[in-house]
């Protein structure tokens, strides 16, 4: 199978770029200020950030894709939507279990384009396990759909890649993750939408014990 290919180097558990995701939460002061607190972010340790914004269409999406590779020098991945990481030229697209297989995307995309799966249940594993890493969760939060830490491990070891912690991902729950196996964390309103994303960024970081 494709992602077995000896053509492509596979990232493995200890890859920095996984560390801290910083993943977008809206426009709400427009791309420049998405881009401002996305540098932030990176001042404070932000390894990669995940371009989602759910209710913008593709053009802004591009356009703010492309603000944001211009002015980072971490990885910029895009949610779900292939065509516009190609046309951002982001680093990679983050795919849920109602995505595009994995595989079907490997098979466009060159050996260095990164690829995450997203799992929240054993029934995403076999979609998400081609992936290069996987977000497991939510694993923290109000409801029965929260994975807790025994879960995130479980899942985790299902999919045999490297896995990022996401949901409920602050100053107050990321440092039992490490120990369970995972990567590193992945956080939106703890970093994006903090007052002082830098600082927020450089706590998660040290709390995380990355």
């Amino acid at each position: 199978m494709f992602e077995h290919s000896p053509s492509r180097t596979m990232i493995d558990t200890d890859d920095a770029r996984l560390r801290l995701i910083a993943i977008t939460d809206d426009l709400r002061d427009g791309a420049e200020g998405l881009v401002v607190r996305a540098r932030a972010a990176e001042r404070g340790g932000a390894s990669m950030v995940l371009l989602r914004l759910k209710h913008v269409d593709a053009h802004t999406l591009v356009d703010v894709g492309r603000a944001l590779v211009s002015a980072l020098a971490i990885p910029l991945l895009v949610s779900e939507r292939l065509d516009v990481a190609l046309a951002c030229g982001a680093s990679g697209v983050h795919l849920t279990s109602v995505s595009m297989p994995v595989i079907a995307i490997r098979a466009q995309v060159d050996a260095a384009f990164l690829i995450g799966g997203s799992v929240s249940a054993d029934g995403d594993v076999e979609h998400a396990r081609p992936a290069d890493f996987v977000t497991i969760g939510p694993v923290f939060g109000a409801g029965a759909l929260s994975l807790g830490v025994d879960g995130f491990r479980r899942l985790a070891s299902e999919c045999g890649r490297p896995a990022v912690a996401i949901g409920g991902i602050d100053a107050t729950t990321a440092g039992s993750l490490r120990a369970a196996g995972a990567s590193g964390v992945a956080a939106i309103r703890a970093i994006f939408a903090a007052d002082d994303p830098t600082a927020a960024a450089t706590q998660l970081l040290h709390v995380a014990g990355s």
